[in-house]
Order: structure tokens, then C-alpha cells, then sequence
């Protein structure tokens, strides 16, 4: 086996990140947790560059470690379906758009540049259009959302429970490349993105103080702190799981049972053939796929910009211009692409890991000095709520066959915005699954995901609450200082406590390991649909479409249009809910033809059958 990560440049990498780590992060520490020792010689900007570069070096330090995998071969493992391929620099750049899917590079650019001309040249006219769009589509079209997201639900227990969940993707001498714990890591931390870190504090308290109509509450009551609670489950267990799973395992299957691509338009395999995969309606999915990745991961590196510079501005006083958001910006860029150009085996995979560490950290510190007694019985009624209502609440619209206002702008818009992400993560969990059952896939996507997602929600949520609801910290009246944002919301929760300092230190290193663990997985996903399908992407190619979702990004930040670009991602879960739909019927269709004669019965015992196995740091 050949050693990865010996190139020149990732070698002088190495030797550069070491000391910068070890010198920004003793000027980040002291000045965090003793910040008499560096007083108020360093300015904020100069904080916020030093943090940058703390995190950058660190991070980038532990993708472009070596490995014993080869990936310098000039062959294309077709097994190995996120493999990036290794070119010199002078091949990359001569190349480049000769590898590309013209199709797929050429509107994904024009589309942005157009939307950004667009923002920039008449501002109001194109929020205008786009905000009575997706009112037009979250409120009308709130009984097709539901109905997708509630035949997904229904799917992923049928696959749990019945017999087609004993089907091994990739056949029965097929290995899982990775173990079962390297493998939920990835797909948790680049399906769940920041927003866990974003809402987690702030959702239950937003639904305290506007309680959902489902629930006639007043606000503010104690009755408002339980239907918060049950809502901010709603929002971000099975339910929303449920979406990465009505497309992941079609495509896996596709891509491991006849020999589909690795594309999301995989999932039109039996509608059209895997010979002929290459129609305009795959295009148009693809195309649909890289847009909403973009507008979606560049919105959330936009509004995560926001949270950390909030963070930092509440922990040391310290005010930020659009430069310092756009500083922000650029180093977390830097951090991702580094990662995504290292591969699925090095980059990925370790950021992920360092993210779950830090996770349960941060759970485990917050869970030692929160109200324990509070959070197990707000725990306990809510779980109790959710599964008393979750199937009414999926059910409900608050006005007939058309969504209320409230129901439009939380649920609806919640499941726009999975659905929206769904192609990204649904295809990035197939490539994973090789050598998994169909019900493990689901067990790790649908169960366990949702299962450590809602216990975060129900830690901070409840701690939150219940702070602002005796009054012992004004969390509301901080989010209004802050012009109404919910980014400051976790930062005076955490002060209350001994620990509080810490709290938000760690809590400032989730922000940005999250982000990088689902932006570094969405460059690498962007890469692999806009390259043709002969090629695998280079390493320019990753390079490209990471500084091109960062650039994105910047712009949102420039010109003001987080909330329009989010709006226009949010709009492509209105095709993706009818892709879903086909998924689902195409699969079903597929299954009952070629195994309507497996039965459970067939299934060995457990997963143990199909040996999880880990080459030496893969």
C-alpha cells in the first residue's frame, strides 16, 4: 500500500500548521480563560483572526496526516465511490473543465452569478419575488410536504420491520469499509450540519414565547415550555431523519444492486435504465442536487459566521463589521477544502470523529451543572407529548387543507429545507453503505440520528426554558438586544453556570467543527455530480466547488441575502418532495420484482454476519 499524504505541498503543510497551532492556541486560551494576562492589547479583530487561525491549523494538521491508503494510482476504484484523484498541478489546471459535466458546471455558475446580479441590481424586487414564493409554496403546498414526509416516515419503519430490510447492499460477500461507529459518525455530523448547534438552544424557546397552534397554550405558560419542547422533537427527530433515508437507500441500492452511478438521479434507475441515465430529467436532478447544496451549506456557513462572531462578541465585548464575518468565512474555507481534498479516509472521517468527541464533551459538561431534576421531568413530558401527537402534529396544517402562518414558517419550512438537503446527504450515506443491510442503514440514519439529535434538543432546550421561565436569566430580552437573532440565544445560558466560560469555548469549537464536517462532505458530493461520469473528481475539483461554496457564501454575507438564498434553497424541496415520492415508488416497484422472495426468516441473526472491518486508518 502506498502512503497518502506525502505530497510537497501537503508536507510543508504540516510543518507550517504546528507551530501556528501551538502559539494561536496559547494566545486563545490565556485570553479565554485568563484574560488579565493578555489584557486589551489584542484587538477584536486581532482575537478573532488568532482564534481562526487556531482552529485552521489544528484541523487542517489532522486531515493531511498520512495514511496508508493509495490514492495516487491513476485508476478509479469503482467500489471506493468518493475516491479522489491525485493529478500535478500543471494536469489539474490544463484539465479541468474537460473533466466537468458541462451541464452540471455551467448553470450551477450561471444560476449563482445570476441570482447575485440579480440581488445586487434590483434587490427589492428579487426578495420580493422570491419571499411570496416560498410563502406561496410553504403555505399552499404545506399538505404535500407533510404527505412526503409522512410516506418517509412510514418507509423507513417498513424497511426496520419488514423483510426487505435484510437486503445487503453491494451483495453478501460485500464488507462495510468502515466500522459501524467510524460510519454513523460521518453520516450524523455531515447530515446535521450547525444548525444542532444553532437552534439547539434556541427553537424551544422561540416556541415558548409564539407556542405552536396545535397546542392551545398560552405563552409563556407552562404549558407553552412542554409544547416547545414537543415541537423542537417534531422539528428535528425521525421525522426529518426520515428525509436523507426516502433517498439514500434508493440510490444505494441502485448504485451497489445494478451498477447505477453514484448520482442522485440514480434513484430514476427503473423509470428509465441504468444505460440510460445520462437523459436531460437526470440532468435536471443533478443540476437541482448541486444548487440546493450550495445555496444550502453557503446559507449556513452565512448564518454560523453570525453565531461565532456573536459568541465571541459576548464573551469579550467585542463588535464585528462584515469584514470580521467575512474573515470568518474565509478561514473556515480554508479548513474545509483541506479536509474534502484529503479524502473520505483522512480529512472526513477524523474531523468527524474530533466533532463526536467534542459533542458528548460539551453534553457531558452541560448535563454536570444544569438542573437535572428540571431536565429529566421536561425531558420525560415531552418524549411523553411527542409520542402522544407526533402522528396528529404531521397531520396538521392549523387551517384545513392550507398552512396557518405558524405552521408555514416553522413545520412546512422545516421540511423544505431536509428535503432540500436530502440529495447531498442521501447521496454521501449511500456511498458510506457498501456492505450494510438495508435495515442497518436505516437503524444508523433514521433511529440513531434522530435519537442523539433530540436528546441534545431536550438537554438545552429544557435547561433554556426553564431558565427564562423563572426568570433566572433573560434569555429573550438577549435576543433582542442582538436585534432579535437567534445565534446569542445559547451564549447567556451558559454564562449562568460555573463553567460558563468553558461551556462557551467548547460550544465556539462545535460551531466551527460542524460546519466543517458537513461543508468538507458537501464540496466532495458537489465534486463527484458536476464531474463527468467517466472521471472521479480531481483534487482542483474539490479545490474549485469549496472555494466556490465559499465564495457563495461571502457574497451572502456582502450583499446581505442570507435569507433570499436560504429562501431559494428552501424552494428546491418543492421538486425534491416529488423526487422522494418517485424514489420510494421506483424502489418499491424494484423490490417486489427482483426480491419478492425474501423473507425475514432468510436473514442471519444480527449484523455480525457481515464483519465490520477497518483497513489500517481508513
Amino acid at each position: 500500500m502506498g502512503i497518502q499524504g506525502v505530497s510537497a505541498g501537503e508536507h510543508a503543510l504540516r510543518k507550517l500548521v504546528v507551530p501556528l497551532c501551538l502559539l494561536s492556541g496559547i494566545v486563545v486560551v490565556s485570553g479565554f480563560f485568563f484574560p488579565e494576562i493578555v489584557g486589551e492589547t489584542i484587538s477584536g479583530r486581532a482575537w478573532l483572526v488568532t482564534s481562526l487561525v487556531f482552529f485552521a491549523s489544528g484541523l487542517s494538521y489532522l486531515a493531511v496526516l498520512p495514511t496508508d491508503v493509495d490514492e495516487t494510482a491513476h485508476t478509479f476504484d469503482p467500489e471506493y465511490l468518493l475516491r479522489v484523484r491525485r493529478l500535478e498541478l500543471a494536469d489539474t489546471a490544463k484539465g479541468f473543465l474537460t473533466r466537468q459535466d458541462p451541464i452540471t458546471f455551467g448553470v450551477t455558475v450561471v444560476a449563482f452569478t445570476l441570482f447575485f446580479v440579480g440581488q445586487l441590481l434590483i434587490p427589492s424586487e428579487t426578495i420580493a419575488a422570491i419571499d411570496a414564493a416560498q410563502a406561496t409554496v410553504t403555505t399552499y403546498g404545506g399538505l404535500v410536504f407533510a404527505g412526503v414526509m409522512m410516506l418517509a416516515v412510514l418507509f423507513c419503519l417498513f424497511l426496520l420491520a419488514g423483510p426487505w430490510g435484510s437486503v445487503k447492499l453491494g451483495g453478501p460477500d460485500a464488507e462495510p469499509s468502515y466500522t459501524y461507529p467510524v460510519y454513523f459518525t460521518m453520516f450524523f455530523t455531515a447530515g446535521i450540519a450547525a444548525g444542532i448547534v444553532f437552534w439547539g438552544p434556541a427553537e424551544a424557546l422561540f416556541h415558548y414565547e409564539t407556542p405552536p397552534t396545535y397546542f392551545d397554550v398560552d405563552p409563556g405558560s407552562e404549558g407553552a415550555g412542554e409544547a416547545a419542547l414537543t415541537y423542537a422533537l417534531f422539528h428535528w427527530g425521525f421525522t426529518t431523519w426520515s428525509a436523507y433515508i426516502a433517498l439514500g437507500v434508493p440510490i444505494a441500492y441502485y448504485v451497489y444492486q445494478r451498477g447505477a452511478p453514484l448520482r442522485v438521479s440514480a434513484i430514476l434507475t427503473p423509470f428509465l435504465g441504468s444505460e440510460n441515465l445520462d437523459s436531460a430529467w437526470c440532468r435536471l436532478v443533478d443540476v437541482l442536487a448541486v444548487f440546493a447544496t450550495i445555496g444550502g451549506i453557503a446559507t449556513s456557513i452565512a448564518l454560523v459566521s453570525e453565531q461565532f462572531l456573536v459568541g465571541v462578541d459576548f464573551q469579550w465585548d467585542m463588535t464585528f463589521d462584515t469584514l470580521g464575518s467575512v474573515l470568518f468565512v474565509g478561514g473556515l474555507t480554508f479548513i474545509f477544502v483541506v479536509s474534502a481534498q484529503s479524502g473520505v479516509h483522512r480529512g472526513i472521517r477524523r474531523i468527524a470523529a474530533v466533532n463526536v468527541v467534542l459533542f458528548g464533551l460539551f453534553a457531558a459538561l452541560f448535563l454536570a451543572v444544569a438542573p437535572r431534576t428540571v431536565v429529566l421531568e421536561s425531558s420525560s413530558s415531552a418524549v411523553g407529548s411527542y409520542a402522544a401527537n407526533v402522528v396528529p402534529m404531521s397531520l396538521h396544517l392549523g387551517d384545513g387543507l392550507v398552512a396557518d402562518e405558524w405552521v408555514a414558517e416553522w413545520t412546512i419550512w422545516n421540511w423544505a429545507w431536509w428535503l432540500s438537503w436530502a440529495p447531498f446527504a442521501g447521496l454521501f450515506l449511500a456511498a458510506l453503505s457498501r456492505g450494510r443491510r438495508i435495515r442497518t442503514v436505516v437503524l444508523t440514519g433514521f433511529v440513531a440520528t434522530s435519537l442523539a439529535t433530540m436528546v441534545w434538543f431536550l438537554l438545552l432546550g429544557s435547561t433554556a426554558v426553564h431558565l427564562q421561565q423563572t426568570s433566572a436569566v433573560a434569555v429573550l430580552a438577549a435576543v433582542d438586544a442582538y436585534g432579535g437573532s437567534e445565534a446569542v440565544a445559547g451564549f447567556p445560558v451558559f454564562e449562568t453556570f460555573a463553567i460558563g466560560q468553558l461551556l462557551i469555548f467548547v460550544f465556539l469549537a462545535l460551531i466551527v467543527v460542524f460546519m466543517t464536517t458537513s461543508a468538507d462532505t458537501s464540496t466532495l458530493v458537489v465534486a463527484v455530480l458536476a464531474t463527468k461520469r467517466d472521471f472521479a473528481p480531481t483534487t482542483g475539483a474539490i479545490i474549485f466547488w469549496g472555494g466556490f461554496q465559499g465564495l457563495v457564501a461571502v457574497s451572502v454575507l456582502v450583499t446581505d441575502s442570507a435569507e433570499v438564498l436560504q429562501a431559494m434553497a428552501v424552494l428546491t424541496g418543492g421538486p425534491f418532495a416529488l423526487v422522494v415520492c418517485l424514489a420510494l415508488v421506483g424502489l418499491v416497484g424494484t423490490l417486489l420484482t427482483h426480491d419478492a422472495d425474501r423473507s425475514s426468516s432468510a436473514e442471519p441473526s444480527g449484523e455480525g454476519s457481515e464483519k465490520d472491518h477497518e483497513s489500517t486508518d481508513r
